[in-house]
């Protein structure tokens, strides 16, 4: 440990259990409303497509509808550019109280909008304004959340305790599942699409405000306090971001690949493919991607406790194996025609997807110095879902549109899987990092 390091480490100030439970609050509860949002889109595709296009052509509708879906996601990178690099010279803390608010204000706006009935083409324009500003906050809010949780977890206990970041967004999906369920069940599908949809984007105001408040309330984190009282703040964080970690950042893109294309198509585009091919109703995919959020919450706990004992790459290999070898069975399963098969399969994708949940968030944190955490997680993180996870619906759509084989979607999951079983092998063991380690020290554990 070097004079620099040892000045950093001194000036950590120790952190209570009771610090600690509000850190985990206030990290998570603007990552639940951000999933909450971004869930509610894609569970109600099929009815926003009846809202906000032409209904002559259903298929070119919901295309349409899921090709929204990606634009917020084609400009997520532009919010981790700009607020990655922001947190890591002004702080976590303020940054994350600022995307909170945009995140809200652009849901909030979204269930404010005329139909395609009402004001035409002008309809599906403004949808996708809101979404790119619901993409651009969201640039943000996942690796600032998952910085600010990760500098307040001790070392041995970090995969726990950061895995209660997935779990809440876990939760974020639960809810506007089972909002969604309710309200295909309790309302007629007039009514559905004439104003009930509009229900779950107007609740992102009172829980944005929520998260705002807990959040305002919270003191950075450890060791950004301490950079700032050795005046150690990176004065240049998006060119030191990108000169002294790049191979980082490509890890991180690398190693998400599979956790965001098991995002959108497991749990995302299933709800749609329940539909569409598979033929069941609404409020049986609701009902199946419940059941899948809640077995994938009563796993991610313990699955982070148990890389704190075992290490993050076994959890992470296991769970890219796991896909490559059972998804398409699973895939089969989910077109015999039964219920309760269906529902097996996708509890069984959503499985694996809670191994490798459960752990990387801490393992991507562990990659970088605390100087440009926030920034070189938002940029490498941001770019891969991109890429991989605002388009995976449209994809898997597409290949069932075009091609009729309704296993199709199977082999985007297995390439992702195999893709970031590769990026895996490149990655060091990274349990137990001590996070004040400099770029030096980082660098020679990687050797």
């Amino acid at each position: 440990m070097d004079a620099q390091e040892r000045s950093v480490g001194e000036a950590v100030p120790q952190v209570e259990e009771t610090t600690l439970r509000r850190a985990i609050v206030g990290a998570s509860i603007g990552n639940t409303v951000e999933w909450f949002d971004f869930a509610t889109y894609s569970f109600l595709a099929v009815t926003l497509a009846a809202v906000f296009f032409p209904p002559d052509d259903p298929t070119a509708a919901l295309l349409s509808t899921f090709a929204i879906f990606a634009a917020a996601f084609f400009v997520r990178p532009l919010g981790g550019l700009f607020f990655g690099p922001l947190g890591d010279r002004l702080g976590r803390q303020r940054v994350l109280a600022t995307v909170i608010i945009l995140m809200s204000i652009s849901t909030f706006a979204i269930g404010l909008l005329p139909s395609y009935a009402t004001i035409g083409v002008w309809a599906p324009l403004l949808l996708v304004i809101a979404r790119c500003l619901q993409g651009f906050s969201a640039g943000g809010e996942f690796g600032g959340a998952s910085t600010f949780l990760a500098e307040y977890s001790p070392d041995g206990r970090r995969g726990f305790l950061v895995s209660w970041l997935e779990f809440s967004t876990l939760i974020g999906f639960m809810l506007g599942s089972v909002l969604v369920l309710f309200l295909t069940t309790v309302l007629s599908e007039d009514a559905l699409i004439s104003w009930g949809w509009r229900i779950p984007f107007l609740l992102a105001g009172p829980l944005g405000i929520v998260g705002l408040y807990i959040r305002l309330r919270l003191e950075d984190t450890p060791e950004f306090r301490a950079l700032e009282e050795t005046g150690e703040v990176s004065q240049s964080p998006f060119r030191e971001t990108l000169v002294e970690n790049w191979k980082q950042i490509l890890q991180v893109g690398g190693l998400v690949i599979i956790q965001n294309i098991g995002f959108y198509v497991v749990l995302s585009y299933m709800t749609t493919y329940f539909q569409d091919p598979l033929g069941f109703s609404p409020t049986a995919a609701s009902l199946s991607t419940t059941i899948t959020l809640l077995v994938g919450m009563a796993l991610i706990p313990p699955l982070g406790a148990l890389s704190d004992r075992i290490g993050r790459k076994p959890l992470l290999l296991a769970s890219c194996i796991g896909y490559v070898v059972l998804t398409y069975p699973l895939f089969l399963l989910l077109n015999v025609g039964n219920l309760f098969a269906a529902i097996v399969a996708q509890v069984a994708l959503g499985a694996l997807l809670a191994v490798f949940i459960s752990t990387s968030i801490a393992a991507l944190t562990e990659l970088f110095p605390t100087r440009v955490r926030y920034g070189g997680f938002s940029i490498g993180y941001n770019f891969s879902v991109a890429i991989f996870g605002g388009s995976s619906p449209y994809l898997a759509q597409y290949l069932v549109s075009t091609t009729g084989n309704s296993l199709s979607p199977a082999f985007i999951v297995i390439g992702g899987a195999i893709a970031t079983l590769l990026v895996v092998l490149t990655v060091r063991e990274t349990a137990g990092t001590d996070l004040l380690k400099t770029q030096e020290d980082l660098e020679g554990a990687a050797t």
